[in-house]
């Protein structure tokens, strides 16, 4: 127990000093770029730095599987360098009880991450968003699930209008959506004009979005700046609204998998589907965070594999390398296996499990064939 915990602690510190010097590199690259991408906007050092915490979050919680590998090669790189390694293995510890505390040290701080980390990713990307969107003045469209309806708002667009003269609003409601967001159905249409209340509503069973407009049917117009709307509706077989949406945008206003918090999923794949649209990434997504601390833990075995044993000269330079490698391969095929999921290829469990159950089966079955010799 004592030379568990005493592993373990070793793998911790190796850990948090890699995850330092990522987090530090991260952060310095990114505001550089942030610099970069505003310079427009005369941007200073302090700005940039504040976006850049906001922004290296996300990527720093996407990396940690590649920490954990080195991690995990420091670590048992340092027991062979200083000969401890072979003290605990002439002291009949097997190689699977020496990898057993940083391993499951590995799971326990995958869940942390996904507990903790991954709300932080999530609040953090969209407070970078919406900066972002401040800094460009660019707030013109959001979407939102609710219990039983889907809510959109866009910009009113007016032909001839100048770029920066002061635009209305479109208010859209729609009682459920096509999967692939291009169709809206029991659509209200609410047009607020600039500094003003309502001034016309639009119903219509189907609005359609094309390249630049929605395409409405079946609609009845009411101006509501008369002053008896309904006497002055008109009932019309289709409608042209401009608009600055297009489907991918839509689709992304409804958040990012991972801009969302994993307790918040379930619920808003939920939404999704009463909304009629499809949750597939959301589904994908949520297996591969349900999975991380697993995908951790066979980061740690396979380190193991090719660092867990007594290295000299030009050998441990070789294995150290194709433990990195392995590993950068296993994140690839997670990247991989989650872009079959939101394909719909496979299905979003076996896109979420299927990689580190098989890499972790890969390592045990490795380190199994080194111990017979």
């Amino acid at each position: 127990m004592i030379l568990s915990a005493y592993v373990a602690r070793r793998f911790l510190r190796m850990f948090v000093m890699i995850a330092a010097i990522f987090a530090a590199i991260l952060f310095l690259i990114d505001v550089v770029e942030q610099i970069r991408r505003f310079s427009d906007q005369d941007m200073g050092l302090i700005g940039a730095a504040g976006l850049s915490a906001l922004n290296i979050t996300a990527s720093f919680y996407s990396i940690l599987p590649l920490i954990t590998v080195l991690a995990g090669i420091a670590l048992f790189l340092g027991l062979s360098r200083s000969s401890e390694l072979v003290a605990i293995r002439a002291s009949g510890r097997s190689g699977l009880r020496v990898l057993a505390a940083p391993a499951v040290t590995a799971a326990l701080l995958g869940a942390l991450a996904v507990a903790v980390l991954n709300p932080m990713a999530a609040a953090t990307t969209k407070r970078y968003d919406a900066a972002v969107s401040a800094i460009r003045s660019d707030h013109g469209q959001t979407v939102s699930l609710g219990n039983s309806a889907v809510w959109l708002r866009q910009s009113l667009l007016t032909p001839g209008a100048r770029n920066d003269a002061p635009r209305g609003q479109v208010v859209i409601r729609a009682s459920r959506a096509s999967p692939d967001a291009t169709t809206l159905y029991d659509a209200t249409f609410m047009v607020f004009a600039p500094d003003q209340g309502p001034t016309r509503r639009i119903d219509a069973a189907e609005a359609r979005l094309a390249d630049g407009a929605w395409q409405l049917s079946n609609i009845k117009e009411w101006p509501l700046t008369e002053s008896n709307p309904e006497a002055m509706a008109r009932s019309t077989a289709r409608l042209e609204l401009p608009t600055e949406l297009t489907a991918a945008r839509i689709r992304d206003s409804f958040g990012r998998p991972e801009a969302i918090p994993i307790w918040q999923l379930p619920d808003f794949i939920g939404g999704l589907e009463r909304a009629g649209f499809s949750a597939q990434r959301h589904k994908v997504w949520f297996q591969m965070e349900l999975a991380l601390p697993l995908l951790m833990a066979a980061m740690v075995a396979i380190s193991a594999v090719f660092a867990m044993r007594h290295m000299r000269g030009r050998k441990m330079g070789l294995l150290v390398l194709g433990a990195f490698g392995c590993g950068i391969g296993l994140f690839f095929l997670r990247n991989l296996a989650q872009v079959l999921g939101d394909n719909g290829g496979i299905p979003p469990a076996l896109a979420g499990w299927a990689p580190p159950i098989v890499a972790l089966l890969f390592a045990l079955g490795a380190l199994l064939r080194l111990e017979d010799g």
